[in-house]
């Protein structure tokens, strides 16, 4: 498999902020304008008031992996932030059989329809649950006829945390048939946003997704991860502005 897109070291704790790590993992195909198309990931980990760790979007399991998490501390919560984010909770579930499997809005029909096998303990909404309320805020972005995602913000650092709300692909770290698709669904690095299809779906409803939008900034948040493609390490309120001027 080419390597490119990906975000080297893989599978290895990147620190963001105090409590606040990335971590890169390997591609995975998913669909996109008819054809699979490759996409880097990425997950999210935050150590909780009580030093139990929250793990946004975990990305396929790796023994290194796991050691390193281990040693910041037990593992308590598995977050699916979307219905296309749950591949391998399943298999974080395994590992950490105590830890807490979240789902997001139609998750579980969706990994019943690609005969994935997953077991969610809980349900995301708008209000942070009490485990992580003191360290997380979120909230259920709401508007798409297909997909609604749970956005996160690490309190302290004042970090948004996204999935696919916005895609941000660097040109040069993808195989050309990947760059064009990629330029028509108006993903491209710095222009990042969410994808064509995603943004179609709001037609005819885009008041509820504004009215997320104005909460989103309210958090005033100061950086942006993203689960594919460039973060956005500062300047956040320009860049949401930017990359959800397609609600104007």
């Amino acid at each position: 498999m080419s390597e490119v897109g990906l975000y080297h070291p893989l599978n290895t704790l990147k620190p963001v902020a105090s409590g606040l790590w990335i971590v890169d993992g390997p591609l995975v195909h998913m669909a996109a304008l008819g054809l699979r198309a490759p996409f880097p990931t990425r997950m999210t980990v935050v150590r909780l008031a009580d030093g139990g760790l929250w793990c946004h979007s975990p990305i396929a399991p790796d023994e290194a992996l796991f050691a390193a998490i281990d040693a910041l501390g037990p593992v308590r919560h598995l977050v699916s932030p979307n219905l296309l984010h749950y591949a391998h909770i399943a298999a974080w579930k395994r590992r950490y059989p105590q830890a807490t499997a979240w789902a997001s809005p139609g998750v579980r029909e969706r990994a019943a329809s690609q005969h994935i096998e997953v077991a969610f303990d809980a349900d995301l909404d708008d209000a942070p649950p009490p485990a992580w309320a003191a360290t997380i805020d979120q909230l259920r972005f709401r508007g798409s006829r297909v997909m609604q995602e749970i956005v996160f913000l690490h309190r302290a650092s004042a970090t948004l945390i996204l999935a696919d709300l916005i895609e941000n692909f660097e040109a040069e770290k993808l195989p050309p048939a990947m760059r064009w698709m990629a330029r028509l669904g108006g993903v491209i690095d710095p222009d990042g946003k969410a994808p064509l299809d995603l943004r179609l779906t709001y037609v005819g409803r885009k008041d509820e997704a504004r009215t997320c939008l104005a909460r989103m900034l309210a958090w005033q948040p100061q950086r942006v991860i993203l689960a594919h493609g460039r973060c956005y390490p500062d300047d956040a309120p320009a860049e949401l502005a930017r990359a959800f001027r397609w609600l104007d």
